[in-house]
């Protein structure tokens, strides 16, 4: 791995562990959904970064991909917050989440808290990907929950926010091995429900899979904003903030009509149960760097 790579994911990775303490301090009851997270991008910004995908608020049986656009959301007493960023500095990307119990839920907290825990402490060279899963399982088992069986963690870079290598969170058997200098993300996520998530809702987020020729001048007009977050996941807020609500609406319609987008809904557990989320991301050495996690 070269210096200036390094230096970009290090950077990339401070200004993502900020930002998630930055966030959690107004995750309060009451507060605005849409307002947290405005500040959690400025604040990202300011830091000389660039937003790697929305930041994302996913409560209670939303495991991730929540993030409101015109309907806001109040955080209220007993919520089980989960908390999402992603930085890129020169395109390299961090990705990390904690959860906020604003409830009692410290012990489903905990699980994943403690899953990540062990297993960042076997991250090295050589080390199997299903021994990963393995520990997350096992750990998330002992405080009594469930792991999210088709929910992962995975390789980060470049402009990209999901590759290889897929890190699961429960035993799969899979013998890759880790390689040196890898950037991964380690995600587990505990439950109290069925461990399955599936999608549901209205899509607020969205990747543009690639360009073809658009004959209305709106989308065309969306398309070159689009064009501009260079392949990474993107809000409608933020384009609802520039063109309006009908305009971007449209665009989209069309947009997603010709195939050129991929959306993603909000994640829910099939059985409604709570979920917490914890995350880091590593650089895979003899001695890992875990870049998003305070020194």
């Amino acid at each position: 791995m070269q210096k200036e790579e390094l230096d970009s994911f290090v950077l990339a990775g401070r200004i993502a562990c900020d930002a998630l303490d930055f966030g959690e301090k107004l995750i309060k009851p009451g507060q605005s959904m849409i307002l947290i997270l405005d500040q959690i991008e400025e604040f990202i910004k300011s830091q000389g970064a660039e937003l790697a995908f929305p930041p994302q608020i996913s409560l209670n049986n939303v495991a991730a991909h929540f993030c409101p656009d015109q309907e806001d959301v109040l955080l209220k007493e007993g919520d089980v917050v989960k908390l999402d960023v992603g930085t890129s500095i020169n395109g390299y990307i961090a990705d990390t989440a904690r959860t906020i119990d604003l409830g009692n839920n410290t012990e489903l907290v905990n699980a994943s808290k403690d899953a990540l825990a062990q297993a960042l402490k076997l991250i090295r060279p050589g080390v199997q990907i299903g021994e990963l899963g393995k520990t997350i399982q096992e750990t998330i088992m002992s405080h009594g929950f469930s792991p999210i069986r088709n929910l992962s963690g995975h390789g980060v870079g470049r402009y990209r926010i999901h590759g290889a290598p897929t890190i699961p969170n429960v035993e799969t058997g899979d013998i890759t091995e880790l390689k040196e200098n890898q950037t991964i993300a380690i995600e587990p996520f505990a439950t109290t429900g069925a461990g399955i998530v599936y999608e549901s809702g209205v899509s607020t987020i969205f990747t543009l899979r690639y360009e073809k020729p658009v004959r209305s001048p709106m989308a065309r007009q969306v398309l070159q904003e689009i064009k501009k977050y260079n392949g990474l996941p993107f809000a409608s807020r933020w384009l609802t903030k520039k063109f309006g609500v009908a305009k971007t609406s449209i665009a989209l319609r069309e947009l997603s009509q010709l195939g050129m987008l991929d959306a993603h809904p909000p994640l829910l557990d099939k059985a409604q149960g709570l979920v917490s989320q914890a995350e880091h991301s590593v650089i895979v050495k003899d001695k890992a760097i875990i870049y998003t996690k305070n020194k």
